[in-house]
């Protein structure tokens, strides 16, 4: 895990360095195309069940969260048009590499949840938190069409809450029952490929 984490810090500061004009263009983008902030910035529960906030590029029109904590499809009414293009290909999580460098997040694990549904979970689920949640994993790679899905189903908070969750937990103790270094870059390089071919 010395070796997981060296890695982390390592990349997520040589990353921001090398995308640091993609990130400033990027933010310019976001901030002619729509009214307010460059980043989104929401609490999430992370390693040992302690929140911590994420950083996201904003991709949401003001205010949105008030009309639903879930993401209903790659078309929801809410996303702006630049925060489309963030979202199909995964760059609106690039400010999490901040988080990495706070040692809030890794490059893998499973993916912080809002504090809301982490009170459905039951007393084994919680070990999930015994590692530090991630930017990709086993669960994101399975869920990677999630609103989709979400926007599909007749009632989305029960199937999110029923369905969703519990898979996407299944996954994530199966990752921290398997997780090794040469495992992270093998999810990490399966990630990359799946987001350049969307």
């Amino acid at each position: 895990m010395i070796a997981k984490r060296c890695f982390d810090m390592i990349g997520a500061f040589i990353g921001l360095i090398i995308l640091a004009p993609f990130l400033i263009l990027i933010a310019i983008c976001i901030k002619l195309d729509s009214k307010g902030p460059i980043l989104f910035i929401q609490g999430r529960v992370g390693k040992n069940n302690k929140d911590f906030n994420i950083y996201k590029f904003r991709t949401m029109r003001m205010q949105s969260e008030t009309k639903g904590l879930l993401t209903l499809g790659n078309h929801d009414s809410r996303i702006t048009k630049v925060g489309y293009f963030l979202r199909r290909y995964k760059m609106d999580e690039f400010p999490q590499l901040i988080n990495i460098l706070k040692s809030d997040m890794s490059f893998v694990g499973p993916r912080p949840e809002l504090r809301y549904y982490v009170n459905f979970y039951n007393e084994d689920d919680m070990k999930i938190f015994t590692v530090r949640p991630g930017i990709t994993g086993l669960a994101s790679l399975k869920y990677r069409n999630e609103v989709e899905l979400l926007k599909a189903a007749e009632n989305p908070e029960e199937f999110f809450i029923k369905t969703i969750i519990p898979d996407k937990l299944k996954f994530n103790k199966e990752y921290i029952k398997n997780r090794s270094f040469l495992f992270d870059l093998k999810l990490i390089f399966i990630t990359i490929i799946k987001v350049i071919t969307r």
